[in-house]
């Protein structure tokens, strides 16, 4: 069940992934365009505020998926001492808190949206762009990445509880400069 739950959220992960390169890519175009238009004596203008809001959106989508490849930056001083059930209580640890912090981050950005909604908040900008067209997908990514956290620590814990600590490694635990020189 654990490694089902695991191999459906990498899967969709690598959809997001995949999503967020295509926004990416997309800015990408939308600046050079604007560099060329600049050399022509014209502009897009925004270039700077837009791509601003797309690498906000892509960070907050992109977190997931780094989580699940094991990317996100963990000091393992102590864990990469302890026996295999010690590093699987350290893992359990740093999940249950990032899935927290995440969690909390999430919450608190719904008050922001729907203060933008309810006054149809723009950005002070010369775009005046309105606000909740970038932070509903913001926060989506936030939610995403809060949901995503707390499955992969479910299943983690399924997998700590049957002893099977390598597959539980293999989902939550390190890749350290030692692995990648193996």
């Amino acid at each position: 069940m654990a490694q089902d739950l695991l191999s459906t959220l990498r899967r969709v992960n690598r959809v997001v992934a995949l999503l967020v390169g295509v926004l990416l890519m997309g800015c990408v175009a939308f600046v050079l365009a604007d560099i060329v238009l600049r050399q022509l004596g014209s502009s897009l203008g925004g270039t700077d505020e837009i791509s601003g809001y797309v690498m906000a959106i892509a960070t907050a989508w992109g977190m997931g998926y780094t989580l699940l490849e094991l990317g996100h930056v963990r000091i393992d001083l102590l864990r990469s001492r302890a026996p295999a059930p010690g590093r699987a209580l350290f893992d359990l640890a740093a999940m249950l808190a990032l899935a927290g912090t995440v969690t909390l981050i999430a919450i608190r950005g719904w008050p922001v949206l729907s203060r933008s909604l309810a006054n149809s908040s723009r950005a002070n900008t010369p775009l005046e762009t309105p606000l909740a067209l970038v932070q509903a997908p913001w926060l989506a990514g936030w939610a995403w990445f809060a949901v995503m956290a707390w499955l992969t620590f479910v299943a983690a814990v399924i997998l700590v509880l049957r002893g099977d600590f390598k597959a539980s490694e293999a989902t939550i635990g390190t890749f350290g400069e030692l692995d990648a020189l193996k």
